[in-house]
């Protein structure tokens, strides 16, 4: 099974020389002077021209181990809810293959995570990850998991599965929680909302974020994947969580009455 880009040329570019150019001027520019180990990460999606930088420097302040569990949302309510993938990936800078060890284990765990190619096939919020992690991390495995909207359980319940697959394997693995935040509103209205996401996400209060994004109706899209990130590392032992960068795409466009919010966020 490959799995062919569904954005390359659109999101980031194709040519692999190009793409390789434009993430590695991404990180020089953005890197922060030393690297940490980290549980997990939150990381934007959107076209690396709104997004690269804070991508760029998010990464590039962790250390990327050769095995990333990615975990994106659906954007097109095709397939499983909880769907992972163990197709190939065949990316512009090269291919990317599945973990198949750590992802039978969490094929076989008795969980809501089943094997799914349909919800991947058109699927941007991990594809975009991906080449970042080539670049920083030339060994690298994935086992990409994208996830429908979910009950706050069900996320406990995939958390625990994630986290105890990964307590038990002999190897570092690192969570990527892919979302983007506030939706086309002011650059005021925006940051206000995702201030308030933002500030629970570092208090390692995930019930906090998931409760306050729909109370509040904050359009965060990736709200199950960060919800099950935070949960598995603080099972795993995280204590603290940075935010490495916030912006919106403004900062590129221009225009500050309609933007999207893009956060970085570092839990070790």
């Amino acid at each position: 099974m490959i799995r062919q880009p569904a954005v390359a040329d659109r999101f980031y570019p194709g040519n692999p020389t190009q793409l390789s150019q434009q993430i590695k001027t991404l990180l020089t520019v953005n890197a922060l002077p030393s690297k940490r180990k980290a549980f997990a990460a939150i990381c934007p999606h959107a076209g690396y021209i709104y997004s690269g930088r804070v991508a760029a420097e998010t990464l590039s302040a962790i250390e990327i181990p050769k095995t990333v569990v990615l975990l994106g949302l659906n954007h097109h309510g095709q397939g499983a809810p909880v769907a992972l993938s163990l197709a190939d990936w065949h990316m512009p800078l090269g291919e990317v293959s599945v973990n198949h060890k750590v992802a039978k284990m969490l094929l076989d765990a008795n969980s809501p995570i089943v094997h799914d190619e349909v919800a991947h096939k058109y699927e941007h919020s991990i594809e975009v990850q991906i080449p970042f992690l080539q670049v920083l991390q030339p060994d690298l495995n994935i086992i990409p998991i994208v996830l429908s909207h979910v009950s706050y359980p069900m996320c406990e319940e995939i958390a625990a599965t994630i986290a105890g697959v990964i307590n038990t394997v002999s190897e570092d693995i690192l969570i990527i929680a892919s979302t983007d935040m506030s939706h086309y509103e002011s650059r005021e209205s925006a940051t206000l909302k995702d201030t308030q996401v933002l500030q629970r996400i570092e208090q390692l209060n995930p019930r906090g974020v998931y409760d306050i994004v729909h109370s509040k109706r904050i359009s965060m899209c990736g709200i199950i994947p960060v919800s099950v990130a935070l949960i598995a590392a603080k099972s795993l032992g995280a204590t603290s969580a940075e935010v490495i960068r916030y912006t919106d795409s403004g900062e590129a466009s221009g225009d500050t009455n309609q933007v999207v919010g893009y956060a970085g966020v570092v839990v070790c």
